[in-house]
């Protein structure tokens, strides 16, 4: 039987901020309740190979409210993402703001 190995994919890079450290990005997303919507949002970052740190989803009626917490990305890459979410047709309000990162250094460079 043939060993399997574990490959873990890199990060991509950012060739448009390449010496842009990664920071902790929030985004706060107002949608329509769509039963696709939150595969919609989700996919954006896994086209990027970027997997969120933390998502919750809060339906209310018609609209859902979604949070995302990524650190992988560059800010410059976050403003992307954020451009991308608001052509989704369901979304109709989105914040995308840098998150304090007091307690880790590395994550200072954001902005």
């Amino acid at each position: 039987m043939p060993h399997l190995e574990v490959i873990t994919p890199s990060p991509r890079p950012d060739v448009w901020a390449s010496n842009a450290a990664p920071c902790q990005v929030l985004f706060r997303i107002q949608a329509e309740a769509d039963a696709d919507v939150l595969c919609r949002v989700l996919n954006l970052f896994a086209l990027q190979q970027l997997i969120p740190q933390q998502v919750q989803a809060l339906r209310d009626g018609d609209t859902l409210s979604i949070e995302i917490r990524s650190h992988e990305q560059s800010w410059h890459r976050a403003q992307i993402i954020g451009e991308k979410l608001r052509n989704l047709i369901s979304v109709f309000d989105l914040q995308v703001q840098p998150v304090p990162a007091a307690k880790d250094p590395a994550m200072q460079a954001c902005g």
